[in-house]
């Protein structure tokens, strides 16, 4: 089989470019099979199998066939693939590969599709989304059918450990991204905590860029006096020992925003929810987007809309040893349902 992947998003090596590269990989593995990556420059290669940790030695990078000017090129070379997987930024590449599958990692709300853009759906097999969160918005907005294979999120490389008085919380840095993940409102959160559990202290991790230095010193400048860290581009073994230590996991993508106008500014699935929940930390994560789908109320975490839920479901916990090792164990379990064996059981359906 030969197959192209394509992402407008590559050189960001996040969620979205994780989730394709990932499946890019397995089928690379496959002796009959030439997997091909579109992006004009081909140095990217080293530095994102570096980055994401994924075997890309048996796949190919090549120039963007999406972006030839000419539509006689665009059908002569797209239909030379078995298969082409297109990550969406909104908008949906012509293509006439014997199947495509168009996956949407966002949950895009526009009007209704034109009849232009119903042709060029009408050219993918499959429309799959992240989580019945960003599923129920595509569906809307392009009047379709899609199916949710959720992330796959590498479970077995996070283990349980002992456990300490950590609060953890895993989120880019920086205001200006499609979701920011709020660490000012966890911050102010967990001061009003520590005058009640000063044996406990919270970690911020995310990656950060240079233009988001300024960000990261106002959070260290409002953290003075309190037990709060901020651990910038940390690299991923160090993460998943915080992972195993910690008891707690926060996240609060979403506060504040209204999840029906402003869909995007949400968590559209929770990749970091589930590694935690794989390392035991118990999560105490926001009651929107895709957090919903995997957190259960009271069985495997607990949820909240409010910074005085936040604050009092988080004590409560603290305050009940029971509860807290019940629901650990049960989030250990629940993590198990978003496993990478998963992930390509799913896409084996539609792919073969």
């Amino acid at each position: 089989m030969k197959a192209g992947f394509f992402s407008p998003y590559l050189d960001t090596f996040g969620g979205g470019e994780r989730y394709m590269v990932q499946l890019a990989s397995y089928l690379s593995q496959k002796s009959d099979n030439q997997i091909d990556i579109f992006w004009n420059d081909g140095a990217i290669k080293a530095p994102l199998a570096k980055f994401l940790k994924i075997d890309l030695t048996k796949t190919r990078f090549k120039d963007n066939i999406f972006s030839q000017n000419s539509l006689l090129k665009k059908i002569l070379k797209t239909r030379q693939y078995d298969l082409l997987f297109v990550l969406s930024d909104g908008s949906i590449p012509l293509t006439f590969a014997k199947k495509s599958i168009l996956h949407f990692q966002v949950p895009f709300h526009f009007p209704k599709p034109d009849f232009r853009t119903k042709s060029k759906l009408a050219r993918y097999k499959s429309v799959v989304c992240n989580s019945y969160f960003t599923k129920s918005f595509i569906d809307e907005s392009f009047q379709i059918q899609s199916k949710v294979i959720y992330p796959p999120v590498d479970i077995d490389s996070i283990r349980p450990l002992q456990k300490e008085n950590i609060i953890l919380s895993v989120g880019r840095f920086g205001p200006r991204q499609l979701h920011p993940k709020k660490q000012e409102t966890l911050i102010e959160v967990f001061k009003e905590l520590y005058k009640k559990a000063p044996s406990w202290k919270l970690v911020l991790v995310g990656q950060a860029k240079k233009e988001d230095s300024k960000y990261i010193r106002n959070l260290k400048n409002i953290t003075r006096g309190y037990a709060i860290k901020i651990v910038e581009n940390s690299p991923i073994e160090k993460l998943r020992n915080l992972y195993g230590h910690a008891s707690i996991y926060w996240h609060a993508t979403g506060f504040g925003e209204d999840e029906y106008k402003n869909p995007e500014r949400m968590e559209h699935f929770g990749i970091s929810t589930v590694e935690a929940s794989a390392g035991g930390a118990v999560p105490v994560v926001i009651k929107k987007g895709g957090q919903k789908e995997i957190v259960e109320e009271g069985k495997n975490g607990l949820l909240w809309t409010t910074k005085t839920q936040l604050l009092e479901k988080t004590l409560s916990l603290i305050n009940n040893p029971g509860q807290m090792e019940t629901l650990s164990k049960n989030a250990i379990k629940n993590s198990k349902r978003f496993s990478t064996h998963k992930f390509f059981q799913e896409y084996e359906k539609i792919i073969y």
